[in-house]
């Protein structure tokens, strides 16, 4: 199956996309020359820095801001893609925000801006572009979960409630939209060297590491690696998993 255009001619959109495993699968995707829209929230210049990376493999890149908790704002975006023709083929849900601590000290405000980022701006990202891939009867939905989505982690009760929901999310919507061409996985990465792994002290990573059996935390490209490959046309049985790059961490 294929939306009649070649893979390098299609589209992707990755959300959190300025820095981190973001900004490494719009470079993955870019490295091919694919059409690639970057989003991010506040985060500019490093959006920009992303950009030109990207550029410079030829690929055409566009940049769009927009607070996936607003209905409103992600309607824009896609008004914005549209006048320049990049509807996407692909979409990568990857925005997304940590929090740490006992559940006991977790605020109701706290909780409702991790749930609101991790899953509801995944909701209504995938609501919106969605419609234009069953249309096509060809469309790739990844959504970047987490290792703690699949085993849980102390102190980070919020986060893994919300990758849990991710991981949920993923089996029932490509259940509803096999039938129509479209994928749905997710990639629920272990520790990755992102700015995600500065709320823990050196300690803490040394300890971390030492049950990882690849022994090191994984790098953001790794990651991107395998988004790339469930992008791929000929990756179009796979669909409603959830696949653990961990460094045999979590199996």
């Amino acid at each position: 199956m294929s939306s009649g255009k070649s893979f390098t001619e299609q589209t992707v959109l990755i959300t959190g996309a300025s820095r981190g495993i973001g900004a490494a699968i719009a470079r993955r995707f870019a490295s091919v020359g694919m059409n690639v829209v970057i989003h991010y929230l506040q985060s500019h210049e490093a959006a920009n820095e992303t950009a030109r990376q990207c550029m410079r493999y030829g690929a055409r890149v566009l940049t769009v801001t927009a607070d996936l908790r607003s209905q409103e704002q992600i309607g824009r975006m896609k008004e914005k893609l549209e006048q320049h023709g990049l509807i996407p083929d692909i979409l990568v849900n990857n925005a997304g925000i940590s929090h740490y601590g006992m559940l006991t000290d977790v605020t109701e405000e706290e909780w409702d801006d991790v749930m609101s980022i991790n899953l509801k701006g995944m909701f209504l990202m995938t609501r919106q572009f969605m419609p234009a891939m069953v249309a096509q009867k060809y469309g790739r939905i990844i959504n970047v979960s987490s290792i703690w989505g699949m085993s849980g982690a102390s102190c980070e009760v919020a986060y893994s409630t919300s990758k849990g929901g991710m991981n949920a999310f993923t089996k029932a919507l490509a259940k509803e939209l096999a039938p129509s061409g479209v994928t749905v996985n997710a990639v629920a990465p272990g520790a990755v060297e992102t700015m995600m792994m500065s709320g823990f002290d050196e300690e803490e990573k040394a300890a971390m590491e030492n049950d990882i059996p690849a022994g090191r935390f994984g790098q953001p490209d790794e990651v991107a690696s395998l988004v790339y490959f469930l992008a791929l046309p000929e990756s179009g049985y796979i669909t409603g998993q959830i696949i653990s790059p961990n460094g045999g961490w979590h199996t």
